[in-house]
């Protein structure tokens, strides 16, 4: 018979970890394709911050650390750095899949609103759920696999917590995949862009071996690039 004060100490799996992990990202997408004919897009985006801070809210405690073995102030000057980096990357790969004046400059309300969430919301909850979640939940079903376990997709859901991953712990299985999975969250002409930004991303969990860096890194990147896009009228990279 099971202990049900042992079972009370026992981590959360990952078929339990899903949803908190998943809410805040399928609720942002959910509500962004909501058309503007039905809800305005400055209703969308203040929708949009609203519901995904309560869902960060309520999951927080079943979230792995954000920092690692290292100094976090470090792991927030690495982000900057790598951040800037990744704007670079970003546009390089971005501007041979779009052409200047094929996009409408946003009104500056709305700009700000989507500033907020690009640069406040979307590092934490992606950062989170990719390569927090999805990542380290593809090293534990790769490591079932190399073990030669029966229904390696099975033990990691049913039998691992992704909590329990050391941080920095990769395989190139679980780089691929969490890359690949970032990459189909955004639009087809960004998919170079994004698919170089998450490799980008899990080198930085690798080295680094925390998410502050990669959400720090990731903030950066989308504040300077509407600051860019801002400053340059270049509205076709956003």
């Amino acid at each position: 018979m099971n202990d049900p004060a042992e079972a009370a100490t026992q981590p959360p799996t990952n078929r339990q970890l899903l949803l908190p992990y998943a809410a805040p990202y399928l609720a942002y997408v959910g509500i962004a394709s909501v058309p503007a004919t039905v809800l305005p897009l400055e209703a969308n985006y203040l929708l949009r911050m609203v519901a995904v801070a309560l869902l960060l809210g309520w999951a927080w405690r079943w979230y792995c650390p954000l920092k690692g073995p290292h100094s976090p102030i470090g792991s927030i000057l690495t982000g900057i750095v790598a951040g800037l980096l990744g704007l670079l990357l970003w546009l390089a790969l971005l501007s041979p899949f779009v052409a200047p004046g094929t996009a409408e400059p946003w009104p500056a309300h709305v700009f700000f609103l989507r500033l907020l969430c690009a640069g406040l919301l979307v590092p934490l909850f992606e950062e989170l759920v990719m390569r927090g979640f999805v990542l380290r939940l593809a090293v534990q079903w790769d490591q079932a696999r190399r073990r030669q376990e029966p229904r390696p997709l099975l033990v990691a859901l049913d039998q691992r917590s992704v909590n329990a991953v050391a941080p920095g712990t990769w395989s190139w299985a679980a780089i691929l995949l969490s890359t690949l999975a970032f990459a189909s969250g955004h639009a087809r002409h960004e998919w170079l862009a994004a698919v170089a930004f998450g490799l980008f991303m899990a080198w930085l969990w690798v080295r680094r071996k925390d998410l502050l860096a990669c959400i720090t890194a990731h903030a950066v990147t989308n504040i300077a690039l509407a600051g860019f896009v801002y400053s340059t009228a270049s509205w076709q990279f956003w």
